[in-house]
């Protein structure tokens, strides 16, 4: 029996078939028997190389076709050196990459659809201080000459849920991430980030939708952006699109802020805003390099409209800050904020902790601002603000309107100029503070210019009177608050007036015409002529001590003697009267004021009561330096005004009192 031809002879005529029947086999048997996770150690290596810390997979696999699925699960990612052994980054469920084939055909590495699901991060500094997050990436502007272009076709995220968590920064919050959308592969779905926990020691929620994470890339359709986040009181709603959103240009987007204080914007800003009412601003966020801007921006602060634009450059050290801000109507109350006052605003509006302070302060028997200044907080960024108001308004506020221009540098404030318009006056400013280890330094200059004595008078809503005001003052103090500024400054004060009328109820309840001074307290005025009035008071380690106080009016020479400690906060004040008309109530006492800057005292001094000529003998001890005071009072009011002939009467009547006997 004989046998047919043999695959031998066969193979020997068609070696080229038989090697590629052969090559065939040889693939069949790889793909039925070949074991993907065979490359794990090396896929493993070449990951924690390029991120710098322990990467592990838990299966690896591929998907042949002319698109290729590579697959992995159960990745780990451990935590740079420095952290504990076993400790972890985070994971990844599955990471799933498709690639195009043809396109390395091309030398690009086209990925036609990235999809993570189960991805999980715990983000904290380490024991260094240094984040686990940062990873290092090799530089843009020097790529690896090996290197393919990489293109992403579509990016879908299921499941992320990241723990953040800095001390500095008083943050522990859960963040979630994922895409939502078709799930066609030529869609891109948007990205859904969420937000929940504590911010600078406040909860904090937020929720941003923006487009796809893919089209985050420049030359795009504009990317649209959608953020609702709540910070403490602080809520901050932002929508619109950005062309470029890499680069942050070509932005249209609306910002919206409100709150229950500006200087809660601090934790998120980084610019050290006053304390402020409650305040509601809306307007236009762009980037213009190398600046941010909030431009364009209307709203309320308390009772106060607020408008302008603020700008922020980043910088390494402290950002730049610079604002030019606009107000029609501002109510005063609303910049205590700014000279450390109690926060303003209805006690229904503020916070608990804002309602907490205001009560402090109203139980407080301080009457001059104690909150501390923030230094650190001055030191925090460079500032240029330039600002205006139109109208003052509020209780017992003389002034029309207010321009100032703040800048901070290096944590130095200046305020030059800081003007208040009262009538067709002004006071006008000059302020510089100083951090230092005691507090800050700080000095200031006021001018006072024809500032209208009626406008000063009517805001007490007991006295009334008209005439021209001008003086200086100066203060040099160091201090936590404008309490201890002053409470152990030095300086000066000197302030004086020319023609109108004063009430008679100044001089009545100096000389204790009681009747008068009812009728006036009840509303019923009784004006008296203003010849002169001339102040001049020194101001020593905070006892503020009248070196000259002199009223000279139509119905009597008024003579103040005595001191004001503005540490402690008390008065020690006594007038005496030289009645130039015989009046029934009148008697010869002096005028003690005391008691507290909150709660002042008025009452006879009954060790003087039956003393005359008191007056007389103080304008004596009064005539050197009130005729040194007239080369500053002509300069101030003129040459030709009542002070003076109130000089050269006082001269008369102090040598007539020398010559006499004391009764």
């Amino acid at each position: 029996m004989s046998s047919g031809p043999g695959f031998g002879p066969w193979a020997r005529r068609h070696p080229a078939l038989a090697g590629a029947g052969g090559f065939l086999a040889l693939l069949v048997l790889i793909i039925l028997f070949w074991d993907w996770n065979w490359l794990k150690p090396l896929v493993e290596m070449q990951a924690s190389s390029a991120l710098g810390r322990k990467v592990t997979i838990g299966n690896l696999a591929v998907r042949v076709g002319m698109y290729p699925v590579v697959a992995a699960d159960h990745i780990a990612i451990g935590n740079p050196k420095g952290f504990p052994e076993n400790s972890r980054l985070g994971s990844v469920g599955r990471l799933a990459v498709t690639i195009d084939l043809a396109g390395l055909l091309h030398h690009r590495l086209n990925l036609t659809s990235i999809e993570l699901a189960d991805a999980q991060g715990d983000l904290e500094p380490g024991p260094d201080g240094r984040p686990n997050w940062l990873i290092p990436i090799a530089n843009p502007d020097h790529p690896s000459t090996t290197s393919m272009p990489l293109t992403v076709g579509r990016l879908a995220i299921k499941d992320g849920v990241f723990h953040f968590v800095d001390p500095k920064l008083r943050a522990d919050f859960v963040v979630t991430l994922q895409t939502k959308g078709p799930a066609g592969n030529d869609s891109e779905p948007d990205l859904v980030v969420t937000a929940k926990g504590t911010y600078k020691a406040q909860p904090i929620t937020a929720r941003f939708v923006g487009g796809s994470v893919l089209s985050l890339r420049a030359g795009g359709s504009p990317y649209p952006v959608f953020l609702d986040a709540v910070n403490g009181a602080t809520r901050v709603l932002l929508r619109g699109t950005v062309q470029d959103p890499l680069h942050f240009a070509g932005a249209r987007l609306k910002l919206d802020l409100r709150g229950a204080s500006l200087a809660d914007l601090y934790g998120l800003t980084g610019i050290p805003f006053p304390a402020t009412a409650p305040y509601h601003l809306t307007g236009s966020l762009d980037y213009l390099p190398p600046k941010f801007r909030f431009h364009d921006f209307v709203g309320q602060v308390g009772s106060s409209d607020l408008s302008g634009e603020i700008a922020e450059e980043p910088s390494k050290t402290r950002p730049v800050v610079t604002a030019t801000l606009r107000s029609k109507r501002v109510v005063m109350a609303d910049l205590g904020g700014f000279i450390g006052t109690s926060v303003p605003g209805k006690t229904e509006t503020l916070t608990p902790g804002q309602r907490a302070e205001k009560a402090r302060a109203e139980a407080s028997p301080k009457f001059l601002p104690d909150q501390p200044i923030n230094v650190p907080k001055l030191t925090s960024a460079d500032i240029d603000v330039s600002y205006r108001a139109d109208r003052i308004e509020g209780k017992s506020t003389p002034l029309d309107n207010i321009q100032a221009h703040l800048v901070i540098r290096d944590g130095d404030i200046t305020v030059d100029p800081l003007t208040f318009a009262v009538g067709t006056g002004a006071i006008a400013a000059k302020v510089t503070l100083q951090p230092r280890q005691a507090g800050l330094h700080a000095m200031a200059d006021v001018d006072f210019r024809s500032v209208d004595f009626r406008r000063v008078m009517a805001s007490t809503g007991i006295f009334h009177g008209a005439g021209i005001i001008g003086g200086r003052a100066r203060i040099d103090g160091t201090g936590r608050s404008f309490a201890e500024i002053v409470g152990a400054g030095d300086g000066s004060l000197r302030l004086f007036m020319k023609g109108g009328n004063i009430s008679a109820l100044m001089v009545d309840l100096a000389g204790l015409e009681f009747g008068s001074s009812v009728l006036s307290a009840l509303g019923v005025p009784k004006d008296t002529n203003l010849r002169c009035m001339v102040s001049d008071f020194a101001l020593n380690q905070g006892l503020l001590k009248a070196r000259v106080m002199l009223l000279d009016t139509g119905e009597a020479n008024v003579v103040g003697t005595g001191d004001a400690n503005l540490r402690a906060e008390t008065l020690n004040f006594q007038i005496i009267t030289e009645p130039k008309h015989f009046s029934i109530g009148s008697l010869p006492t002096p005028i003690d004021i005391g008691g507290s800057f909150k709660s002042p005292s008025i009452r006879p001094d009954p060790k003087a009561l039956a003393v005359r000529g008191g007056a007389a003998a103080v304008l004596g001890v009064l005539l050197t330096p009130l005729g040194a005071l007239l080369p500053t009072i002509q300069l101030g009011l003129g040459k030709d005004n009542d002070c003076v002939a109130l000089v050269n009467q006082v001269k008369t009547k102090a040598r007539s009192a020398q010559t006499k006997p004391s009764p």
